[in-house]
């Protein structure tokens, strides 16, 4: 429900905060959503917009939302990016600029999330994303400061990727890992390379550090070399759609080590997909 939770505590600073309401209808605020609907990662754009639904029902079934002397309904307006950096771009220029909403959520992937945040920030709109953990997201291109527009309701890729490090040498007690990344992705990219940074200064070694580009879906060249460099394990910091490939393709090849992964692997459909190989 954490997506929930963001969606009501978004509203109830807009309630603080805004004098009026975007659009024709003055008796709603609107929020818009951007969402991976279809595309590589569904389930991620599916819970988010079944989350923000609840939410947004919780708030309106309990009255709507106090400014002033009267009370506004939310409306949502939902928009599926497809899985698209482009169209995560066209999603929030229509959202802010036809649509008139207040604040926007999402998107999810840090791929997209970049795109969007441009466009809100230069638009001074807020916008929140869910799970976009690369810092770039709310960080102004330019000046490398925090954007004033734009949020996140999660952690960074520079924790995440140092608590893992530290988790795998201090807990698993693996001093040997491997990992293959998107190179194409600002997240992968990012949250293995602070692995990798992380990894090596607390005693660790990266054996292999191998790459692919996005929408790739034969790996044996990749995990073959993995494979030679005989790692203890093999960090994976790639999405739920394609780690099962990568694991089973692994098997394949023979090999038995463990796998670990990020926050990128926190949908069921991982399992479901992997089979009997997770």
């Amino acid at each position: 429900m954490k997506k929930s939770s963001l969606l009501i505590s978004l509203l109830l600073i807009l309630s603080l905060s805004i004098s009026g309401c975007g659009g024709d209808d003055s008796s709603k605020i609107k929020i818009g959503v951007i969402a991976e609907l279809t595309g590589d990662i569904p389930a991620v754009g599916t819970s988010c917009k079944n989350a923000a639904e609840m939410a947004v029902q919780e708030v309106n079934d309990a009255g709507g939302i106090q400014l002033g002397e009267k009370k506004y309904q939310v409306k949502l307006i939902i928009e599926d990016n497809a899985g698209k950096a482009e169209q995560s771009a066209s999603s929030a220029q229509k959202l802010i600029t036809q649509q008139k909403v207040t604040a926007i959520v999402g998107p999810n992937a840090s791929r997209y999330a970049l795109p969007a945040a441009e466009i809100a920030e230069t638009s001074k709109t807020v916008l929140i994303t869910p799970w976009s953990t690369a810092p770039k997201a709310t960080l102004d291109s330019k000046t490398n400061v925090s954007k004033k527009y734009v949020f996140r309701a999660c952690f960074i890729d520079p924790f995440q990727g140092g608590v893992l490090a530290k988790f795998t040498l201090d807990n698993l007690k693996l001093k040997k890992a491997a990992v293959l990344y998107d190179v194409a992705s600002e997240y992968n990219k990012g949250i293995a390379e602070i692995f990798k940074d992380v990894y090596e200064k607390n005693g660790g070694k990266v054996v292999a550090f191998e790459t692919y580009t996005t929408n790739d879906k034969d790996f044996s060249s990749q995990l073959t070399k993995i494979k030679k460099a005989a790692p203890d394990v093999i960090f994976l910091p790639n999405y739920y759609s394609e780690v099962p490939l990568q694991i089973q393709q692994s098997k394949r090849l023979g090999i038995t080590v463990p796998f670990i992964g990020s926050d990128s692997w926190g949908s069921e459909e991982l399992v479901k997909l992997c089979g009997k190989d997770c």
